[in-house]
């Protein structure tokens, strides 16, 4: 039986990754800011043959929970098979670069307490010599751009640590996955018009997540096309791409 932890459980994305594993009679366990939310997310998976889900409320920027939190998922999961850390927040740019302090916030929320989650997670699954372990970083931490680079270099040191992560644990037979995400229809991205072929649906996303995570890919780009595009844009010349107003 497959023990899985999410971390941010109420999001659209991880939501569904939860759907997935519980139609196959996994144990969850989930974390996350708002207790009567992922009570209702707990029953549903039940409902759709979870042998268990039990929560725990959390706020995972405040990282002196962190170590509790990943003790709870030990003692609910037995063994943590599987873990998808899938938590963050869109920001607004302009306000960040306008107060530092809104910044810092950003990156505490985006790259610090995510690495922090992790460490954790990779200390209490190595004695296991066996696991995977998804994190959900973005396609903006491929190249810096005017319009969202604070959240981007926040997704991109997320990234380096979390292959560097998969580096140090792949002797332990522990799997890290880096998911890249383009654009997904989610409440996170509620204020950003949407519509056209770019555009992806949380349950698709979390389709990739699972295979890949499955599979233990080092990255996944979902939906695929987005690894070609971002090629694109890291390979434009720094002295086009001044002129952009990407």
């Amino acid at each position: 039986m497959t023990g899985i932890a999410i971390f941010g459980a109420a999001s659209a994305i991880a939501q569904d990754v939860a759907r997935l594993y519980a139609a196959e009679g996994a144990t969850c366990f989930l974390v996350g800011r708002n207790g009567a939310r992922l009570d209702t997310i707990a029953s549903d998976l039940k409902a759709r043959g979870a042998a268990a889900a039990t929560t725990a409320v959390a706020d995972l920027t405040d990282t002196t929970q962190h170590a509790a939190l990943v003790a709870q998922a030990k003692a609910a999961l037995g063994t943590v098979d599987r873990v998808l850390v899938a938590y963050g927040t869109l920001g607004d740019q302009r306000a960040g670069e306008a107060d530092t302090t809104v910044m810092v916030r950003e990156l505490t929320v985006n790259f610090v307490s995510a690495a922090s989650l992790l460490n954790l997670l990779a200390e209490a699954m190595i004695p296991q010599k066996a696991g995977k372990i998804a994190v959900i970083g973005s396609v903006a931490g491929d190249r810096g751009r005017q319009s969202n680079y604070i959240y981007g270099s926040a997704k991109a040191g997320l990234g380096a640590f979390a292959l560097g992560l998969r580096h140090r644990l792949a002797k332990d037979g522990i799997s890290v996955t880096l998911v890249k995400p383009g654009f997904v229809d989610t409440p996170m991205t509620a204020d950003i018009p949407k519509g056209g072929p770019l555009w992806a649906t949380p349950a698709q996303v979390a389709g990739d997540i699972r295979a890949a995570m499955e599979r233990g890919a080092a990255v996944l780009y979902t939906p695929w096309f987005w690894r070609w595009i971002m090629l694109i844009i890291r390979s434009v010349p720094d002295v086009v791409f001044r002129r952009t107003r990407l």
